[in-house]
């Protein structure tokens, strides 16, 4: 990190205490016109677990049954941005039992008292905005039974973090956190009395950020499938707000919704969640459809690519591909090398996967998932396809950005008789190794098949001077190349037919049969399954295709096909484990 980007992060630190400290002496709101009624979905089960002290965020466990969560030392900077956010409220109102009441009001209350006056770490625009959302959603639940001491003091709360949030907005990086602090900004003008004066800037602002940062196809420049299911989720919290208080969102934040929805239903797989790209996960149970439903737009996807992922669907199996350039500069902080990556899923059951993100297990799993072995995609020479490079920060971690990614993916879009037909390449292996990796997919109108082509080929004399080197330097071994594809861990796979082949065993009952053309050989390995809402990677295995690369043009021909199918059943409807599994199983 430079001397003038470190300066830069101090700068804003002194400026959010600065701020927070004026806000919280500045008046205070002294009621709610009007509360909008909880639009969060929360788990009644972890709200359970969280009100008998198992407190499990960012990755992190800790038993303090009977604590105040405040008085709990945060394990990392994640943890504590996650309690300060107040998301847990969801949880706790979820379960809205005496108990839970007691502890969600005893934490709020906490809040108070330690860092309403300005202090801490919470006072942060971002976390303020979704603070101020979550107090407000769930206003009737907090206020229930408390004195009229208490409720000022929440009230004068929420005032304050609401100047704060005036002042400092657009002091957050633009793109998701901007959005939270923005629809918590307007939430509070429209609900508390004395702060009507922020809704006009609140909603000018809002529609602003709309058209600067929602792109023309619906996306945005982080290339996050779940941050850009929780921008859709805020813009539609907001517009139904500005409803209820008889006003309407600008023209620019209705055109974003109706620009966002038909974008998210393209990277939805078959079984409803997302694809997990560029640090995203799947969304939170029900959040998908609750934002969908909410944006009341219609619209489908357009032919062609969505947010720079190519989906090709059939019956149904469901197939998403990273098909564009990755994220640049500081929208690349999250970002994985994972052109040309893929992920099918089969009715409700996902079968090839990515890693998927690993901040939430730390700084190690974290580079790790974000590297182009943990996608399933071509690997060249122990490389990956973008490099970590220049470091910064979002919030309080360190990030790198990507450098040295591809810069050309051409990619075609084609319906065949029988399939459906994605092609494409990167130039990310092109300055280092002199090759260009192409990628044919085939998926068959019916869903039943798949078949895949990947191709390493030096394209002009300059690639081939280069690649002659690199084969030079390797004594004429050749590069190694892996092409990985990874499982999920409800895939139950075992080599087959002597070892050429890999049956895939889903728990709907369907078996797929992994075969290739004999180029490459073929091993089945550990892999990792890295999700949110888990204290550890969940261990599962992938299908390795390793071979060396030895001439100008490399090609590996392999197939996906459905042996068995059941017909849909109640065990194929069934939920998946709850994710709160994880928590009782550690306590």
């Amino acid at each position: 990190m430079s001397r003038l980007e470190r300066w830069r992060e101090t700068a804003a630190r002194t400026h959010n205490r600065y701020h927070a400290w004026r806000a919280a002496r500045a008046r205070p709101a002294t009621a709610f016109r009007s509360a909008p009624e909880p639009r969060t979905v929360g788990s009644f089960a972890r709200g359970r677990q969280l009100a008998a002290g198992n407190l499990m965020f960012a990755g992190h466990l800790v038993e303090a049954p009977g604590w105040s969560i405040w008085d709990v030392t945060a394990p990392d900077p994640a943890f504590e941005e996650e309690i300060h956010g107040c998301a847990w409220l969801d949880d706790l109102a979820a379960a809205a039992d005496p108990r839970t009441r007691a502890v969600a009001q005893a934490w709020v209350w906490g809040w108070i008292d330690r860092f309403g006056d300005g202090s801490g770490p919470g006072w942060q625009p971002d976390l303020a905005g979704r603070r101020i959302i979550r107090w407000t959603h769930h206003a009737f639940f907090l206020l229930r039974g408390r004195t009229t001491e208490e409720s000022a003091a929440f009230h004068r709360a929420l005032g304050a973090q609401t100047l704060y949030l005036a002042r400092r907005w657009s002091a957050t990086l633009p793109g998701l956190a901007r959005f939270e602090a923005l629809t918590g900004l307007l939430y509070a003008g429209l609900s508390l009395e004395g702060m009507d004066d922020q809704v006009e800037p609140a909603r000018a602002a809002l529609a602003r950020e709309c058209a600067r940062i929602v792109d023309a196809e619906g996306g945005l420049a982080t290339r996050n499938p779940e941050d850009l299911l929780e921008v859709l989720t805020l813009l539609t919290w907001a517009a139904s707000a500005l409803d209820e208080g008889g006003s309407a969102p600008e023209p620019d934040h209705a055109e974003a919704i109706a620009r966002i929805a038909p974008t998210l239903r393209a990277l939805r797989h078959a079984d409803g969640g997302l694809a997990r790209f560029h640090g995203g996960g799947r969304g939170l149970e029900g959040r998908l459809d609750q934002a969908l439903a909410a944006a009341r737009v219609r619209r489908r996807p357009q032919r062609g690519l969505a947010m720079g992922f190519a989906r090709l669907a059939g019956g149904r199996t469901s197939l998403i591909v990273d098909a564009t350039p990755p994220p640049s500069g500081p929208a690349s902080f999250n970002a994985h090398a994972s052109t040309l990556a893929f992920e099918l899923t089969s009715g409700r059951r996902p079968l090839i996967v990515n890693c998927g993100s690993g901040a939430i297990f730390g700084s190690e799993w974290r580079r790790a998932g974000r590297a182009t072995p943990s996608h399933s995609a071509l690997c060249l020479d122990g490389y990956s396809s973008a490099r970590l490079g220049k470091s910064g920060y979002v919030g309080a971690a360190p990030r790198e950005m990507l450098e040295d990614a591809p810069e050309r993916v051409p990619v075609e879009l084609k319906t065949l008789d029988d399939a459906y037909r994605f092609e494409g390449a990167h130039d990310g292996y092109a300055s280092t190794h002199g090759l260009t990796h192409a990628r044919m997919l085939d998926l068959a109108h019916d869903g039943r098949h798949l078949a895949g082509e990947d191709l390493l080929v030096a394209m002009g004399a300059r690639d081939k001077r280069l690649f002659d080197a690199r084969l030079t330097g390797a004594k004429l071994a050749g590069l190694p190349f892996q092409i990985r594809f990874h499982l999920h861990p409800e895939a139950d796979a075992t080599l087959d037919m002597g070892g050429s082949a890999v049956s895939v065993a889903l728990r709907s009952g369907e078996v797929w049969v992994f075969r290739h053309d004999g180029v490459a050989d073929l091993a089945l390995e550990p892999s990792v399954y890295l999700e949110k809402g888990r204290l550890r990677p969940r261990a599962t295995k992938q299908i390795v295709l390793s071979g060396r690369a030895m001439e100008y043009a490399t090609r590996v021909r392999w197939t996906l096909a459905k042996a068995h199918e059941t017909e849909v059943a109640i065990r194929d409807l069934a939920p998946s484990v709850a994710e709160d599994d994880d928590i009782e199983d550690a306590t």
